[in-house]
């Protein structure tokens, strides 16, 4: 086999592979992303409700969220962090929804300080520093520019608007 041939037969799996990883990978980490995400929110979001006292609390004295009354930040977070999940996870609106919740989260942090000891800048490259709202900020950011992908709502209705849902 000449090096042609070789360097042919590899671009070609290659191109094989990445078709394959992107119709059947791709999806899948878009829906694991959009879960893990979706579900660390319903956690917080079931917390809140279940002791809307100590929300309140918290928001009075620790959560220092801007423009917001203490009482109204612990009502909307509450409510956010329970209905927003389920529009993320079913991939609802999956881009809106993502960009939504990636500036809920920045606001979270920010409203926060005991997040980030080392200061907020230091705590963005600092890897003890709300790592979890780093990593759903990240998971957040590819579904709002890749979208919900094939495993959502999204598609399923792009499908039947377009009269493809046979495909």
């Amino acid at each position: 086999m000449t090096s042609t041939a070789l360097i042919s037969r590899i671009a070609s799996c290659h191109s094989r592979a990445t078709r394959w990883l992107e119709k059947w990978i791709g999806p899948l980490a878009l829906l694991l992303m959009r879960l893990w995400v979706a579900i660390a929110f319903w956690r917080a979001g079931v917390v809140k409700i279940a002791d809307p006292a100590g929300t309140q609390m918290l928001f009075e004295s620790l959560y220092h969220v801007p423009l917001l009354a203490p009482g109204i930040a612990a009502v909307l977070g509450t409510w956010i962090e329970l209905v927003t999940p389920w529009l993320l996870g079913l991939g609802i609106a999956g881009r809106a929804t993502a960009l939504f919740l990636f500036v809920y989260n920045l606001i979270a942090v920010i409203s926060y300080p005991d997040l980030w000891p080392h200061g907020f800048w230091s705590g963005l490259i600092n890897l003890g520093d709300f790592t979890d709202h780093k990593v759903w900020a990240m998971m957040l950011l590819a579904v709002v520019a890749w979208g919900p992908g094939k495993l959502s709502v999204d598609r399923m209705l792009e499908k039947l608007r377009h009269g493809s849902i046979a495909q």
